[in-house]
């Protein structure tokens, strides 16, 4: 994909200062300020109502706004920013094709939006149905695409014109993995090559995979921001432990009273031939706790650590799980 940002070329890709936005009595975004570098993948998460949908809709001028400013690679965005618009694609959520074009006639049509000149038209055009690995179906009409190649297209052309600054609305939902994984490595060549990229996405897996910086908004507002590491050690949540018991018969009260007694063990509790252990962010008490089940007599099977996941982190910060803000 030829960009203009090969080189992830310094300064910011978007800054957003101040943003207020009113539906009436309803504040969608209240006072939200953001810095997205170029050449970074951001995440932008939050549930139902947060005003993510709202932000994205007023940094692309597609909303008018009541306060604030938003600035597109150092320069104002208005409505009337023809050359910005240029250098920014957008894949909607919802796929957005023509039905009665082709794979070949849909990519055209978008990137006609922006470039003119018919033969480097058609260099991009040839180079986006590539990208997305759909050069054996460009005689193919969106009805014959199945869900998965049907959200590739969506991406070409989404992304078509050559965009520095690329929003992704849940690329992957409702696709088939050998898709989602087509999508997702994809997504990490097109920001190799130099673009800016705004992810959103109720799988927070491809998330922590994707993404260099996460923003959760609540309420209109940035209520947190970071890495997947930074945020996972901000919240309360730490490893969990679970071990299988082979014979619960030793396991009373006094040695799970024993197993809470250890440093940074938070909780431990026995339930469904299964003991359970929550320990405090950043300590990790695997070693300390095979020791004492061994002291207390239990036979122990398999065992797991599960360190804190951004649904966790998530969770603890907007009291709501994002998979269920999805269903």
């Amino acid at each position: 994909m030829d960009t203009q940002n090969e080189d992830h070329e310094a300064g910011l890709a978007v800054e957003v200062d101040s943003l207020v936005k009113r539906y009436g009595e309803l504040i969608a975004v209240d006072g939200l300020s953001l810095t997205i570098p170029r050449g970074q993948v951001l995440g932008l998460l939050g549930p139902n109502g947060s005003g993510k949908t709202t932000t994205i809709s007023c940094i692309l001028q597609l909303l008018t706004y009541d306060k604030g400013s938003i600035r597109v690679f150092g320069e104002p965005m208005t409505p009337t920013s023809y050359g910005l618009k240029r250098r920014i694609g957008v894949v909607p959520q919802d796929v957005a094709v023509f039905d009665e074009l082709t794979v070949a006639e849909n990519v055209n049509a978008f990137c006609a939006l922006y470039v003119r000149d018919r033969a480097e038209r058609r260099r991009l055009v040839a180079e986006a149905i590539a990208f997305v690995g759909l050069e054996k179906f460009v005689r193919f009409k969106p009805k014959k695409l199945s869900g998965g190649l049907l959200r590739r297209l969506n991406i070409a052309c989404g992304i078509a014109h050559g965009p520095d600054l690329i929003f992704l609305d849940e690329p992957t939902v409702a696709v088939d993995p050998q898709s989602r994984g087509a999508i997702l490595e994809g997504i990490k060549r097109l920001n190799e090559r130099g673009a800016t990229v705004i992810y959103t996405s109720h799988y927070m897996e491809e998330v922590e995979q994707l993404c260099d910086r996460i923003v959760i908004m609540d309420r209109g507002r940035q209520v947190a921001s970071g890495t997947s590491d930074e945020l996972k050690a901000m919240i309360g949540t730490g490893e969990r432990i679970r071990v299988e018991v082979v014979d619960p018969a030793p396991l009373g009260e006094e040695a799970l009273e024993g197993l809470r007694r250890l440093e940074h063990v938070r909780t431990a509790a026995y339930q469904d031939g299964e003991v359970l252990i929550e320990c405090s962010p950043g300590a990790h008490n695997l070693t300390d706790v095979m020791r004492a089940l061994d002291a207390a007599g239990a036979t122990c099977g398999r065992v797991t650590s599960e360190p804190p996941t951004l649904n966790d982190v998530f969770l603890e910060i907007t009291g709501r799980a994002l998979r269920d803000e999805a269903a």
